[in-house]
């Protein structure tokens, strides 16, 4: 059986890369910590470390135990948790993260529905791109992270985070009013090649998933302007400076423009919210379910206007 204040050992000497930092962190004396690093050895009957006159190193097996550890210790702090508040949730942070257009009414919805269940829960709120906030959901900084992902941009997930799908956002066409494809339901990219485009900066690359989505249809966009932030790339769009894709979740003012679907599903995202799975924070599973259940209420909306 492995003792949970000598995997916390490791985990310390592991993170300062030596006995004495560990120490200092831990607040016990070096002796002390090599103690419980030579009991742990002699429990598990495996080499974790190797002590050289200048410096400590980690076996491949001690190493391994140790990126371990951090899970274990999560797994045994829930239990604890879940013990002490009787699955009661009516004090704590929660921390989230969420990009900008899930801001508009997707997690407002939810967190609407959470405070109102839980009003005692103090929220803690991050506005970021995913790609930004995902080392931070991994490092424990944030709880739970509002998520997207293009099949033409794949997210690439540090090991300890697990996302959960909430919905599939179409994204839509916007065109001035008076436009040559205004009226249509829908319209192939294709056909807007030779338009004046606003569009989004890239995320992990300085090309956009608009972009790749260009290249597949075979043309290259000439782009006028780049704007995260949807409401000036509609704006932008009604003065009738170009044409745009924007997500559904970004549409919130329409008037003065025409939007329509379109009939590429490269642009398309996956909405959903990450989490890491060892996470204690009794908070995290109620403001799950809300969020699960504001994103079903808009579902049937949004998959309508799907190509």
């Amino acid at each position: 059986m492995l003792s949970n204040v000598r995997l916390r050992v490791l985990l310390e000497v592991f993170r300062a890369g030596s006995i004495a930092g560990a120490a200092r962190e831990l607040e016990l004396s070096p002796s002390a910590v090599s103690h419980q690093l030579a009991k742990l050895e002699q429990e598990t009957g495996v080499g974790l470390v190797e002590r050289g006159a200048q410096r400590l190193r980690f076996t491949e097996a001690g190493a391994q135990l140790a990126r371990r550890a951090q899970e274990v210790l999560d797994l045994v702090a829930s239990a604890e948790q879940d013990l002490r508040v009787q699955a009661r949730v009516d004090q704590g942070r929660l921390r989230i993260g969420f990009f900008g257009s899930a801001g508009y009414r997707l997690v407002p919805l939810a967190l609407s529905r959470f405070s109102e269940r839980h009003p005692g829960v103090e929220l803690d709120l991050r506005l970021g791109q995913p790609h930004e906030l995902l080392p931070e959901l991994a490092g424990g900084t944030l709880d739970a992270l509002v998520v997207f992902e293009h099949a033409l941009e794949p997210r690439h997930l540090p090991d300890s985070v697990e996302v959960t799908p909430l919905l599939t956002e179409p994204q839509m066409l916007v065109v001035p009013q008076g436009h040559r494809v205004a009226g249509r339901a829908k319209v192939r990219l294709s056909e807007l090649s030779g338009e004046a485009w606003i569009t989004t900066f890239g995320a992990d690359t300085s090309v956009s998933v608009f972009e790749r989505a260009c290249a597949v249809a075979g043309f290259t966009p000439r782009i006028r302007c780049r704007s995260d932030y949807y409401d000036v790339t509609i704006g932008l769009v009604r003065a009738g400076l170009g044409v745009a894709v924007v997500p559904c979740l970004g549409m919130q003012d329409a008037a003065g423009v025409h939007t329509c679907a379109i009939e590429n599903r490269g642009l398309q995202r996956t909405v959903g919210v990450a989490v890491r799975p060892t996470n204690p924070n009794p908070a995290l599973r109620p403001f799950a379910a809300h969020l699960r259940a504001s994103a079903a209420a808009m579902r049937d909306s949004l998959e309508r206007l799907l190509p």
